[in-house]
């Protein structure tokens, strides 16, 4: 039995393992998680992490439609992204309409200053998987997020434990924290947060507009 990194519940149980690892099944939430003995350590999972960083032609379309959604075309919007860095020409479409974006890379520095800041929006394209602490990720990022801000979310959800075993998204190592819809739901149902589930592994959360949930200025991240 393990603790569950997101709810903190001990309603786990071991759920599957292989050569490679052993991941338990959250009962509370609803999360499947790997056992931190088979973490891999941060300097092999960073070369893995890069090595894969080849999304940028989906994060680039996938952040454009997001600010294009947020934006009411008459009130400028601060919006961060999360786990992973844009390029150049993305980012200057973006300052053109008149809006900043932040970003914030783990790999590269453990803490930023665009943590410390509140966003009308925040992007976490294909990263929730690699959280090994979700539950400090999601404080941090509800936190961040202004009353009535959108967390957008892009990561492949477990729709079916019995195929967990030939599911390929499990294959990757620095793959440690597997969602399932109801995970969300309870998130969501936890902050009265709106939730939005679309195609392709789209979540879309919205912070409740009278919300009291703020950003906490001595939180810091690992």
């Amino acid at each position: 039995m393990r603790r569950c990194p997101l709810c903190h519940s001990d309603n786990t149980a071991r759920f599957f393992a292989d050569k490679k690892r052993c991941l338990y099944h959250c009962h509370q939430c609803q999360l499947v998680f790997a056992d931190a003995n088979s973490h891999l350590p941060p300097s092999a999972e960073q070369q893995k992490y890069r090595l894969a960083n080849n999304k940028q032609k989906a994060l680039s379309r996938f952040m454009l439609e997001l600010v294009e959604q947020c934006d009411d075309g008459h009130t400028p919007l601060l919006g961060l992204n999360f786990g992973r860095t844009l390029d150049n020409k993305t980012l200057s479409k973006i300052n053109k309409k008149g809006h900043q974006l932040n970003q914030y890379d783990p790999s590269i520095a453990p803490w930023s200053r665009s943590l410390k800041q509140e966003y009308d929006f925040i992007c976490c394209y294909r990263v929730f998987e690699h959280f090994r602490f979700p539950f400090k990720e999601w404080e941090l990022l509800t936190q961040m997020l202004k009353p009535s801000g959108w967390l957008a979310i892009c990561t492949p959800l477990l729709s079916d434990l019995d195929a967990f075993e030939k599911w390929h998204h499990k294959n990757n190592l620095t793959h440690v924290s597997f969602y399932q819809q109801a995970t969300f739901e309870f998130l969501a149902n936890k902050g009265a947060f709106k939730l939005l589930f679309a195609a392709n592994g789209l979540i879309l959360v919205q912070k409740p507009s009278g919300s009291d949930i703020t950003r906490d200025q001595t939180s810091v991240v690992a």
